[in-house]
């Protein structure tokens, strides 16, 4: 491949596309400055204006959420894997019927894999724009997002409905529902009962990692953070290595499956017989199955990069190993 070829399956993070209106939050106070981006796959936007940037998925999507200070991502639930590392900013993330069951801070790097089956919310802390980067399992996204009732009808009172075909229309442009469509229901008082209200005291300790941690752990080779052997053991589609400075690096290598390289920090130089292009922090880079290459920090300084691989595990529920 040229590097021109390659160039075609890399997003770029100044070339990011946000959609303002893709969530039916979108003109709820609080959550009416978010942006979403759709980087590998059609991701869970519920707004016809929602850009894709790359359609062809891996197993997965790669997706990305910039907000400024003090605006939140509404609760809601995901019946397959969201996991988030933080790209910039000081970001809360939040569970619970209400929001209130538990919560837990992440800094630039770290990253988290909420349990599928549980309402989350998130929301910029920091004191500038923020920004944070998306893995989410299944070529469908699991089909969506399931909403808090609160959220789907604060929402109602600001112009926006969410229709059962998982579409948004805004009363503020004149649109309705079509004929014989009927809006999103609510959840049932038995299915809110039935949602886990997990402590953070469990749920920190499995399903966070620290950056500081990572670059330690992956000072002389990549480690998984996410998979059935990783710092945090799940099976939700794909894995997530971590890459810092290595001599393994140095080395050429292939994967089975499609593999998506997102540095953190510093410039990553991939190499491959045709050529090379340069990786910055913020940019998505989608490589073929048995591509084979070399990926290695360019400059001197801190460098490092979330490397996601795509496996033969099924998306779905988050797994648990007894």
């Amino acid at each position: 491949m040229t590097p021109s070829e390659i160039e075609k399956r890399i997003v770029r993070y100044g070339d990011l596309i946000p959609c303002k209106t893709a969530f039916i939050d979108a003109h709820t106070p609080g959550s009416d400055q978010k942006e979403n981006f759709t980087i590998i796959g059609g991701g869970v936007s519920e707004s016809a204006d929602q850009h894709v940037h790359l359609r062809e998925t891996p197993g997965f999507n790669i997706g990305a959420a910039g907000q400024p200070p003090q605006c939140r991502n509404s609760l809601h639930i995901h019946t397959t894997a969201e996991v988030f590392f933080v790209l910039k900013g000081r970001w809360r993330f939040f569970w619970g019927r209400w929001g209130t069951a538990g919560e837990v801070v992440l800094e630039e790097g770290d990253i988290i894999n909420i349990p599928t089956g549980i309402f989350r919310g998130f929301e910029n802390i920091g004191s500038n724009y923020g920004m944070i980067m998306a893995i989410l399992g299944g070529d469908d996204a699991g089909g969506g997002v399931t909403w808090a009732p609160q959220v789907i009808q604060d929402a109602a009172e600001h112009g926006l409905i969410l229709g059962e075909n998982g579409r948004l229309y805004d009363s503020k442009k004149g649109e309705t529902l079509p004929e014989n469509l009927k809006p999103m229901p609510l959840l049932s008082k038995d299915f809110l009962a039935q949602v886990p209200e997990p402590k953070a005291k469990n749920l920190v300790p499995r399903y966070v990692a620290r950056y500081n941690d990572l670059m330690a752990f992956a000072a002389h080779e990549p480690i998984q953070v996410i998979g059935e052997k990783g710092i945090l053991p799940d099976k939700p589609g794909f894995n997530i290595d971590f890459l810092t400075r290595s001599p393994i690096l140095e080395v050429p290598e292939s994967f089975e499956n499609s593999a998506v390289l997102m540095p953190m920090r510093g410039h990553w130089k991939l190499s491959w017989e045709g050529g090379n292009v340069v990786l910055n922090p913020g940019d998505t880079c989608l490589l073929e199955p048995g591509f084979s290459h070399r990926i290695e920090p360019s400059v001197t300084g801190e460098a490092s990069l979330y490397r996601i691989l795509s496996n033969e595990d099924p998306a779905g529920p988050t797994w648990v190993d007894d």
